[in-house]
């Protein structure tokens, strides 16, 4: 056994020793090409490292954002610059740089956002070259958002541009406690930088008539510009097209736009983050009348935010895209003799610029004049200009033609048949016959329909997928016996809770504020707002109430609120009454101003509780808040406490207002208003 056990064994084991020797010898072979291979690779990947800096990707956006090398490829001397958050301000912008021409210049409108301001410096380097700023102001003195970093360059930079020609145009309006801050603070900054002012600063009231402020202007402005870069008028105005039609026969309806700001189907497949170019469509998922009568309509909305990422704090802002009411737009295309469901594009006659299209294309008439355009404010006079060419009866021309001129008889006329009348572009095209233009061309002369803002009637403590909207729906008769409605109160009214439909939809997004609670949650607060202006404190109220059920030391909230009549408007009345049971609305004064024969506002309450109003602000360093009305509201409530400060501080009306400034820049006066 043991030699058949060897025999069998023997020649076995050699094979299996050979084929172990083998194996071991690969297995270290492969280990040492592995290594090596490794190696070689990743010092080569070392060795290449130097070179990746020849990549241009990384620098190129720093070459386009050069708006000097922009200009001289494509022979411009004109940059007007616009800070702008409804478009007026770029409205204003193209119209100046479409100016240009007729003093044999070239002008371009541009937006300070895509472009390296720091190059202000270099634009001595164009002939006869000039830089204008059309600035308006938002909110409380604010620049816009798209001029928040030009804004913040100016206040840091210490360039020298004792070579710049500029001029400032202001967009602001007087109701406003920081009227025209930025169009002001651009003006001086650029002097002091050294910069050549050729024309003084322009000062547009949007209280008054805006459009008449900046005619007066611009007419004035062009003379200073001649006799600066020596040049003259070459001759009449003449309408030039920025954009050409082009009518898509073939199209892939895929590839069109049906409403949407930014993205090709952005509506269809939502990417947050969401902002003004990509809204999110949020459910209503509450749409109720809050008033129990008189005329108007007051309503409270619940839109859901679920799923979108999006996050509030309460005093933050809403804006929605409404959409055009239906009839009207049918009413152009029946007058105008269109097919409104014609698919086309506008397109920039002007290849070098960055705004390719006037609004998203291709798309059809129907939805660019529901979504993309304003068909229901009055037309501004370069829109009569350019139409008064369409008119055929030579009467109907020529008053267009006035209404659109600077002569004071024009400007008296547009005022009256115009802007007082509230004609908008189809009551123009209903009262004059003759007057028919293409479509495409009045679509081109439009401006953007804007997104409307409404303050947020929530705390995103107490409801963090929800955002709350109380609003009021416009709806009045105009001097030619036609019922204008607000574009998107109107439309807000009709969006009913459907959870399959579209028609509950709202394209929205949040605008962050400075209307912000004290950072202490014992910190008194004084809230003042009449009407929907009270829509901030429902936000505020749920969240102080938050705070006490976590256990937080909440300190005296107070409310003054206003309303017509007691039994018709009381906006939240069962709300208002659950937080006082549970003690956190700590004090609420109602003004009814029409229940009795004498009118009474929130300022005659404030002066009626003037001690205690004092004590808050003095020992209790109480934050004021007032929301609503700008015109007449927040001036009277300001002067009330004027006339608190100045009979229980001691002090004169100058030390008073003084006071008051004070408490604003420290933060504890804040203002959310609007005209």
């Amino acid at each position: 056994l043991t030699i058949m056990g060897e025999a069998s064994m023997d020649p076995n084991s050699t094979v299996q020793q050979d084929s172990l020797f083998s194996m071991t010898d690969v297995f270290l072979i492969s280990l040492i090409t592995g290594l090596f291979t490794y190696w070689f690779f990743f010092r080569k990947k070392k060795e290449e490292v130097p070179d990746l800096p020849k990549m241009q990707s990384v620098v190129a956006p720093v070459r386009d954002s050069s708006f000097i090398e922009k200009m001289k490829k494509t022979g411009r001397n004109i940059v007007v610059f616009y800070g702008s958050q409804t478009g007026t301000a770029e409205e204003f912008a193209n119209r100046l740089s479409k100016d240009a021409h007729r003093y044999g210049l070239r002008g371009m409108a541009a937006d300070p956002e895509e472009y390296d301001l720091s190059d202000l410096s270099r634009l001595s380097e164009i002939d006869k070259s000039l830089a204008v700023f059309c600035m308006a102001t938002y909110g409380e003195g604010d620049p816009t958002d798209n001029a928040q970093d030009f804004y913040d360059w100016l206040q840091e930079a210490d360039a020298d541009l004792s070579g710049l020609r500029f001029a400032v145009f202001g967009l602001g309006n007087k109701t406003y406690e920081h009227f025209n801050a930025m169009g002001k603070y651009v003006d001086k900054r650029l002097e002091e930088l050294g910069a050549q002012r050729i024309f003084e600063l322009g000062l547009g009231d949007d209280d008054g008539n805006l459009e008449e402020d900046f005619i007066t202007w611009r007419e004035q402005f062009w003379p200073a510009v001649c006799e600066h870069l020596g040049v003259e008028a070459t001759g009449e105005e003449s309408s030039i097209r920025q954009y050409e039609l082009v009518v898509h026969t073939d199209v892939n309806m895929n590839k069109v736009y049906t409403g949407e700001m930014g993205r090709l189907k952005s509506y269809e497949n939502q990417k947050p983050p969401f902002d003004a170019k990509n809204p999110f469509l949020a459910q209503v998922t509450e749409n109720r009348k809050l008033n129990e009568g008189g005329e108007r309509h007051l309503m409270h909305l619940e839109l859901d935010i679920s799923n979108s990422k999006i996050r509030y704090e309460s005093g933050d802002h809403v804006a929605v895209y409404p959409a055009n009411d239906s009839s009207l737009v049918n009413q152009i295309g029946e007058i105008l003799g269109t097919d409104l469901d014609t698919i086309m594009s506008l397109n920039n006659l002007d290849e070098e610029s960055n705004k390719k299209h006037p609004f998203p294309c291709p798309t059809s008439y129907r939805t660019a004049l529901t979504y993309y355009l304003d068909i229901t404010n009055p037309p501004r006079t370069n829109v009569l200009y350019e139409l008064a060419q369409y008119a055929t009866d030579t009467g109907e021309q020529e008053r267009l033609r006035r209404m659109a001129s600077s002569a004071a008889e024009g400007k008296a006329l547009y005022l009256s048949w115009v802007v007082e009348a509230r004609r908008n572009i189809l009551a123009i095209l209903q009262d004059m016959p003759s007057l028919r233009p293409p479509i495409d061309h009045l679509c081109e002369l439009l401006p953007r329909l804007q997104a409307r803002y409404y303050s947020i009637a929530s705390s995103s403590k107490v409801h963090p997928n929800a955002i709350h909207i109380c609003a009021v729906t416009v709806e009045y008769e105009t001097k030619t016996g036609r019922l204008n409605k607000g574009v998107a109160t109107s439309w807000l009214k009709n969006k009913v809770p459907d959870k399959n439909g579209s028609n509950s939809l709202v394209p929205m997004y949040v605008r962050k504020s400075q209307f912000r609670l004290p950072f202490k949650p014992s910190t008194p607060v004084i809230m003042i707002g009449p009407g929907t202006g009270i829509a901030p404190f429902i936000g505020f109220i749920q969240e102080r109430a938050w705070l006490k059920q976590q256990g937080k030391e909440v300190g005296e909230t107070v409310l003054y609120y206003g309303c017509r009549r007691e039994r018709e408007d009381y906006l939240y009345r069962e709300e208002l009454a659950r937080f006082q049971k549970e003690g956190v609305l700590t004090q609420l004064h109602v003004a009814f101003s029409r229940d009795q024969a004498e009118k009474v506002y929130v300022q005659h309450l404030l002066k009626k509780n003037k001690e205690n109003i004092w004590k808050l602000v003095n020992e209790g360093m109480a934050h004021i808040y007032v929301c609503g009305d700008a015109r007449n509201m927040a001036r009277d409530v300001q002067n009330a406490f004027y006339e608190i400060v100045s009979e229980f501080g001691n002090m004169s009306q100058s030390q008073a207002m003084d006071y008051v400034k004070k408490l604003m820049t420290k933060g504890r006066y804040s203002l959310d208003v609007w005209s």
